[in-house]
């Protein structure tokens, strides 16, 4: 290969490498909006539905039943592990008691048999509110924050991408000019 080949192939490669600086820093911009977003939306979501764990010492947060949310006690559930800790720790646990661990589905079919059972009426009202919550708070609440989460991971690595193409760039410009 002579020298005006190889000199060609590097203005090439130069090229490619400005190019794909620019392509992990649009990537990184974007990812790092979407992280923001979803992190804004999920904390602001959340805090205006005012849930709130149980105060530490309440009976509704018995240590020996919820040993694993002592850490969130009293606090406003605001963010994506909340969210979580909240809907499978909390909810979760008190609907596995409501109708001895059926699920709505189980219990209003119980319950359309026999319209005039009140007990099987109320599991069925309070199955259903629950199971709603808790799928918010897991959906909206908890994959959201981690989409965005994901989102985050994702603009790190575009911009660690950016720097070290621009690195590989500055050094192929010096090969250009030798």
């Amino acid at each position: 290969m002579t020298k005006a080949e190889r000199r060609v192939i590097d203005k090439v490669l130069v090229i490619i490498g400005v190019v794909l600086v620019a392509a992990f820093l649009i990537a990184g911009g974007l990812t790092w909006k979407a992280y923001r977003f979803a992190d804004d939306s999920v904390r602001s979501e959340l805090s205006q539905q005012k849930i709130y764990f149980p105060p530490k010492g309440s009976p509704a947060l018995d240590p020996t039943e919820f040993p694993d949310l002592q850490k969130y006690a009293g606090q406003l559930v605001d963010n994506g592990p909340k969210a979580k800790a909240y809907a499978n720790g909390f909810i979760g646990r008190h609907l596995e008691k409501t109708a001895g661990g059926k699920t709505y589905s189980e219990v209003s079919s119980e319950a359309l048999k026999d319209p005039t059972n009140q007990q099987l009426q109320q599991q069925k009202q309070t199955l259903f509110q629950g199971e709603t919550l808790r799928g918010l708070l897991l959906g909206d609440g908890y994959a959201y924050w981690e989409f965005g989460h994901i989102a985050y991971a994702a603009s790190i690595a575009s911009f660690i991408g950016a720097a070290v193409m621009t690195v590989l760039v500055v050094l192929g410009l010096a090969r250009v000019r030798r």
